[in-house]
């Protein structure tokens, strides 16, 4: 990286953050202000989260260096409920996620919702939280998503667990899968590209300019697995994303 590059890079980033840093204290300000009006009568905090959403994606439309593009946001059905599934690369993909426009609670670590001004938004929206190292939060976690997704919620989660660095699909843990069997709901599977190589793990120097894809498949109706159990069906929903997430790789390298 030739030196002229490195220093528009630091100091367009030193721009970057000090826009999101500002910014998310006026946006807070707005998300309570909806949070207050909307809370008798939106049970779901649906204006709350799409407001969320834009708030968030808002982070990528304004980034020139960023190019997302979201294919298949049609087969996410109006009214229908998921637990929605996406491989995990870095922190960003939360922002990019959020470019669903389409009502869901997310599932996080509880680190997360220690975050100012982000985890306040995230209890606001009543998210779900997990405690990794504690067993006892799984199965509280589990009781909340049930209720969540018998209540019509949607959930997205990272079935991975953490983030990997792209070029392949980490290892996927049950839970996501079993909550979708326990509510008979179907699973959603989402596809991220794109992220990891936006900004470096453990920095925040930005790296240049990067395309960010986002890929959502066909619903896997919960009648094509009733009869199976969590984890054959997550073994074969993680087959189908990395079939389809080298698809997408082959596609960018030709």
């Amino acid at each position: 990286m030739s030196t002229i590059r490195r220093i528009f890079l630091i100091l367009f980033s030193i721009v970057y953050w000090t826009f999101f840093i500002f910014s998310c204290i006026l946006m807070f300000s707005v998300a309570l202000l909806i949070w207050l009006v909307t809370l008798l009568f939106d049970r779901k905090l649906c204006f709350l989260h799409l407001f969320s959403s834009f708030w968030g994606h808002m982070y990528i439309w304004f980034n020139p260096i960023w190019k997302c593009r979201i294919y298949g946001r049609n087969k996410i059905r109006p009214n229908k409920t998921y637990v929605v599934i996406s491989n995990h690369q870095s922190m960003l993909d939360i922002l990019v996620l959020y470019g669903l426009f389409r009502p869901y609670k997310w599932v996080s670590k509880k680190e997360n919702f220690r975050i100012p001004i982000i985890g306040w938004l995230m209890r606001l929206n009543r998210y779900l939280e997990i405690d990794r190292g504690k067993l006892d939060s799984y199965a509280k976690l589990m009781t909340r998503a049930r209720e969540y997704l018998q209540n019509g919620n949607s959930l997205l989660m990272f079935p991975e667990g953490t983030r990997y660095p792209g070029g392949n699909l980490g290892p996927f843990r049950e839970g996501a899968f079993r909550m979708a069997f326990e509510s008979r709901v179907g699973i959603l599977p989402v596809i991220l590209e794109g992220t990891s190589r936006t900004i470096p793990k453990g920095g925040l120097i930005l790296t240049g300019k990067q395309k960010i894809i986002v890929k959502i498949l066909d619903e896997i109706p919960y009648e094509s697995f009733r009869h199976k159990n969590p984890k054959e069906l997550m073994r074969e929903a993680r087959d189908l994303m990395e079939e389809e997430y080298n698809k997408i790789l082959e596609s960018l390298n030709k």
